[in-house]
């Protein structure tokens, strides 16, 4: 992993814990991509992904 994607992945599960919902945070992470650039919103959204393939893997 490259820059903020762990400390970013520890986040996205916080937020899932309080009760955000998955489309809640890529909507979240689409909104950023004007404040921050696309490709850094895009790494954002493949580390939501790990975060919910990680807990899929967790449930299943």
């Amino acid at each position: 992993m490259v820059g903020r994607e762990p400390q970013l992945k520890v986040h996205i599960g916080a937020a899932l814990n309080v009760g955000l919902s998955r489309e809640e945070i890529c909507e979240a992470l689409l909104h950023c991509a004007v404040y921050c650039g696309f490709s850094k919103a895009l790494n954002a959204t493949f580390a939501a992904r790990e975060v919910f393939r990680e807990r899929d893997g967790e449930a299943g």
